[in-house]
């Protein structure tokens, strides 16, 4: 078994064109004096990181890490949720999808996900520059629109769906792998991806491709009613990456999973602060360290009550305390009597 790395902060939600959140070394001291570990880091802001340059340049990837380092940081994964999105896009959502890509791709969804699978390309080899070994994205949609079949779905809609989704997948799978990084993609509504069967389904077209991996977030999974803790023990062994975002459900007569179009803080299933919501953190740390998860705990700050500053600071202790110290010997190690095959044979009667 292996102890669990951490604490860690995904950057997203906490970059803004305020101090100390406004550069790169303002954000690291900001994060280690919170007592964080390491840093996943979005890669869209070039105050932050210029991707492209990472992936081409060694040397300015060993300056970036240097300068994180610098503040007792690792990086844990880049992150490229907003390229993977834009990767497999539905026409109904393409002007709100725009906003992620370039000014100069706007209105042209080819090359908006021309643009998109070359940024994922550039996190394969920028991820390898960095000395990483995983990352973090989302699968994009197709077919989020039909989930729930009103009317009904023509046959062989969501089958072709999956197939063209792991068409476009497979060439930056494949990139992944050339510069062995798995590829962890989060499951979340929204996204083709957004359960265990989704994923079965994806896995299956892209020929269960071993760099075709999970980011676990148990968040989504409890305002779906999905049992996140049997999860781990089916797809511990893609489990490369974990994001610790709490979450409530709390239905009512009025709503449920699908919240009445309210907003966050009214619906019956909302995001929380670390230890604010309603997941059992203890045993998902126990079930990862049991099934030698070797990555790290990343929290990822989204709650729609708490102050995300707060929130950051309490974060990083609560997975301080949540994390697993393995043990290396054997509980009962002290009863135990020095024995061999004759001795084994004795005791069997033999």
């Amino acid at each position: 078994m292996t102890t669990i790395q951490g604490p860690a902060v995904f950057l997203a939600q906490f970059i803004s064109d305020e101090a100390p959140f406004n550069s790169l070394d303002g954000i690291c001291k900001w994060a280690a004096d919170l007592g964080f570990k390491g840093i996943q880091m979005p890669t869209l802001d070039t105050r932050f990181i210029d991707l492209q340059k990472a992936a081409e340049s060694k040397t300015y990837a060993e300056e970036l890490k240097g300068t994180i380092t610098s503040y007792g940081l690792e990086i844990t994964e880049l992150s490229t949720h907003l390229q993977g999105q834009l990767v497999a896009v539905h026409p109904a959502y393409d002007d709100f999808f725009d906003a992620f890509a370039p000014k100069n791709v706007h209105g042209k969804p080819k090359a908006r996900q021309e643009w998109a699978v070359q940024q994922l390309k550039y996190a394969a080899k920028a991820s390898q520059n960095l000395g990483l070994n995983a990352h973090a994205t989302f699968s994009g949609s197709l077919l989020w629109q039909y989930f729930h079949p009103w009317p009904q779905r023509p046959p062989g809609l969501v089958e072709d769906g999956f197939a063209e989704l792991a068409k476009r997948w497979l060439p930056i799978l494949n990139e992944f792998d050339q510069n062995g990084i798995d590829l962890c993609y989060e499951i979340h509504p929204g996204e083709d991806l957004f359960d265990g069967e989704t994923y079965e389904m994806f896995l299956k077209a892209v020929n269960n491709h071993s760099r075709a991996c999970l980011l676990y977030d148990p968040s989504h999974f409890v305002l779906q009613q999905l049992d996140y803790i049997q999860y781990i023990d089916f797809y511990h062994e893609r489990i490369k990456a974990f994001h610790v975002k709490d979450a409530e459900f709390n239905p009512t007569g009025k709503q449920g999973t699908f919240g009445g179009y309210q907003s966050w803080v009214n619906r019956a299933g909302r995001y929380r602060s670390p230890g604010d919501g309603q997941i059992d953190f203890k045993t998902i740390f126990s079930k990862l360290a049991q099934y030698d998860f070797k990555g790290w705990a990343v929290m990822e700050w989204e709650c729609c009550i708490k102050n995300q500053e707060d929130g950051a600071r309490e974060g990083a202790e609560f997975i301080k305390n949540h994390i697993i110290k393995v043990t290396d010997k054997e509980f009962d190690d002290f009863a135990a009597v020095e024995t061999n095959k004759a001795f084994n044979r004795k005791n069997l009667g033999l």
